[in-house]
């Protein structure tokens, strides 16, 4: 969640001769960050000095003689920090893509500091008092739906970040927040250590290990062990290693031990999360219990389309009790599978190879089919290419747009007419400085400064893709491209964005409406028409054929149910961690089993545990909201329904979502954009009958 102290952005900043790039005018493309001239010892003294500017600017908000009005107190705060805003969201986001020790050590350093100016602003009583006077006549001012929306934003925001507080509760409130935004960052600062700290090196020697791997799988680990100055082959837990490895290795020995170093990071050892989970989850209850609330995620739920913790139990619930018995049909012909090869045991680190070998045995599919269809290059050109069927969007690669790492390309991004968009930066593939997952982030939101020209979105999508070796280009698996189009669709809800004011444009939204424009982009991953504009053999030049994604339907399908059930035991995991009613005090991994097992197909195994690695929750402002990706699942079955009923490329459905879903942003309630888009409140039917899932319920 961005804190008031990280809001709006601007290209245009007062030029100084302090020879600190982020205290000058950006004289660049479109006012992008000058990354070839940005030193990590810039960021400290622009921390300092955006910091006492929004502190001056804030204060005389609050000290204005004048009577408050929309313009001279909500809308100004709204634009108040512009510098604090352009320096947090470079730095904060080279601190997920491209960091050091040196720059997690200023993270840590820093983060008191904008904790307290955040505290500083909504403790603020004369500031407050002007935000609720207009709140409290805020039916007779006669505001727009944005501005409505905006005060709505930032009353709450206020009340709920303490302002109603005694004295000493508003104390009691700034000891928490401080405590809690330093051990979140420090819990991702851990998870991705504990990533990077373990890794496993065949020997050359023992080559007959690497028995039933493809060739590029082999090239891609043996050119690990080059990166890293060994001579084998070399395992890490970056899913673009692990995942391959645990796919296709017969060696159920190095699979039993890669996979439970992978799903043990941060629990235990040097790294280790445990302590930091409890402590978090105490601090929330007890800042939840102080704001009035009964649980976190009371607290939290408050402010989503979910509305209550029985809202999302009921989801939950239906979606666990609907697909529970089809994934353990799943579970028992995997291990049937197993037990032909001799296995009595079926365990975790069995189960992708036995995936896999099922997949291909029944439907005659595997990665090795599907991969040199999705060269990454390729995948690139077709959702491109969906972007602009969809959308009238161009994209063209700028290289005179500095970019933090070589990896790194920008785009400029246009519509029909000409008019610029945004700048979408694409980073690709991982590296140790690099957290792991896939995320869309800004380095700028879309708004309208104060002299009224509208600054665009400067867009970041990265990944953790294959890496090209020698021998071979990147080739995606399946997974990865859908999670290529799932992330675009996040970039195009922050491009697409219109609007006034920077805390409710783009992705500004509720946490469990954000999720419905990416998750609705992965739709299109099996549509026939859509791959035959893109996707061809890299060797051959052909199309992917017909039945080739007719038997991919067939196989996601049919293990659809099992990864729902997946899904919906990290977000029981979630909502346990937060409607807890007094702090935690025995084990994470025992209270994670408690939460998780009535989805588990498994038995447990204790020297695992999630929890220490589940980033989103911890540290990544997911927490009480993971339910949000199958919450948004139904309202994208739902919306693509009409995709499929008038046509994948319809440019009126498609601009129907654009005006809808996508460019409004924060600006009106999310249920009513998307009825105004659907027609209806969202259906759970079409999820169901997209995992194959028969129902009689209404």
């Amino acid at each position: 969640m961005k804190k008031l102290a990280i809001m709006a952005a601007s290209a245009a900043m007062v030029s100084c001769n302090s020879g600190n790039p982020l205290l000058e005018s950006f004289d660049t493309p479109f006012g992008t960050p000058p990354f070839d001239r940005i030193k990590l010892e810039h960021f400290e003294p622009a921390f300092m000095e955006g910091i006492a500017r929004q502190r001056a600017e804030v204060d005389s908000i609050a000290a204005n003689p004048d009577a408050p009005t929309f313009e001279n107190t909500v809308a100004a705060l709204d634009l108040a920090g512009e510098l604090l805003t352009r320096v947090s969201n470079i730095f904060f986001n080279l601190n997920e893509c491209e960091t050091s020790d040196a720059m997690q050590e200023l993270a840590n350093k820093i983060q008191p500091d904008l904790t307290r100016l955040s505290n500083d602003i909504t403790l603020n009583e004369k500031l407050f008092a002007r935000v609720k006077t207009l709140y409290d006549k805020r039916d007779s001012l006669r505001l727009d739906k944005d501005q409505a929306m905006l005060l709505d934003k930032y009353y709450k925001m206020f009340t709920r970040s303490g302002a109603n507080l005694s004295p000493a509760d508003k104390e009691r409130y700034r000891a928490l927040t401080t405590e809690l935004a330093g051990l979140t960052l420090k819990f991702g600062q851990n998870a991705l250590a504990a990533t990077n700290a373990w890794s496993l090196v065949i020997p050359e020697a023992d080559s007959a290990r690497l028995k039933g791997m493809p060739q590029y799988v082999i090239d891609a680990m043996a050119e690990e062990a080059r990166d890293a100055k060994a001579k084998g082959w070399k395992v890490t837990l970056q899913q673009p290693s692990f995942k391959p490895f645990m796919t296709y290795s017969t060696d159920r020995a190095l699979k039993r031990e890669v996979w439970q170093h992978y799903n043990s990071r941060a629990f235990g050892g040097e790294n280790d999360n445990s302590a930091n989970v409890l402590r978090i989850t105490a601090l929330r209850l007890e800042l939840a219990n102080l704001l009035g609330y009964r649980t976190y995620a009371d607290y939290v739920l408050a402010e989503r389309m979910a509305g209550s913790v029985g809202a999302v139990d009921d989801l939950l619930g239906r979606l666990l009790k609907e697909s529970i018995d089809y994934a353990r049909r799943d579970f028992d012909t995997l291990r049937r599978v197993a037990a032909r090869d001799g296995i009595e045991d079926f365990s975790p680190w069995d189960w992708a190879y036995y995936e896999e070998k099922y997949r291909t045995e029944r439907y005659n599919l595997s990665e090795e089919l599907t991969k040199p269809y999705l060269k990454l290059e390729n995948v690139r050109r077709g959702v491109f290419l969906l972007a602009e069927k969809l959308y009238g969007l161009t994209f063209k690669e700028n290289d005179k747009i500095p970019v933090y790492h070589k990896d790194v390309t920008a785009y400029e991004v246009r519509d029909s007419s000409g008019r610029f968009m945004a700048v979408l930066y694409l980073d690709f593939f991982p590296r140790s400085g690099k957290r792991a997952g896939a995320w869309m982030t800004t380095f700028r939101d879309m708004y309208v400064d104060r002299a009224g020209r509208e600054v665009r979105p400067l867009v970041s999508l990265c990944c953790n893709f294959t890496k090209p070796t020698a021998k071979t280009p990147s080739l995606l698996t399946f997974d990865e491209y859908t999670t290529l189009l799932h992330e675009f669709g996040h970039a195009l809800h922050g491009m697409l964005a219109e609007g006034r004011y920077p805390s409710i444009t783009g992705t500004n939204v509720w946490r469990d409406f954000v999720e419905l424009p990416s998750q609705v982009m992965e739709n299109w991953a099996t549509e026939k028409d859509f791959l035959d504009l893109w996707a061809v053999n890299y060797k051959t030049g052909e199309k992917m054929p017909a039945e080739l994604v007719a038997r991919i339907v067939a196989a996601r399908n049919y293990m659809a149910p099992y990864q729902n059930v997946r899904q919906v035991s990290f977000g029981l995991n979630d909502m346990a961690w937060h409607t807890i009613t007094a702090p935690v005090t025995g084990s994470v991994g025992d209270f994670e089993w408690r939460a998780m097992a009535p989805a588990a197909l498994f038995p447990r195994d204790t020297s695992t545990c999630m929890s220490t690695a589940f980033t989103h929750i911890f540290s990544g402002g997911y927490a009480a909201g993971y339910y949000g990706y199958k919450w948004a699942e139904v309202l994208d079955a739902d919306a693509f329904s009409l995709f499929k009923e008038k046509g994948i490329f319809d440019r009126d459905v498609a601009g129907s979502f654009r005006r809808n879903v996508l460019a409004p942003g924060g600006s009106e309630n999310p249920m009513d954009l998307y009825v105004r888009f659907r027609g209806h409140t969202p259906d759970i039917k079409p999820l169901l009958q997209r995992m194959g899932i028969e129902t009689n319920k209404k």
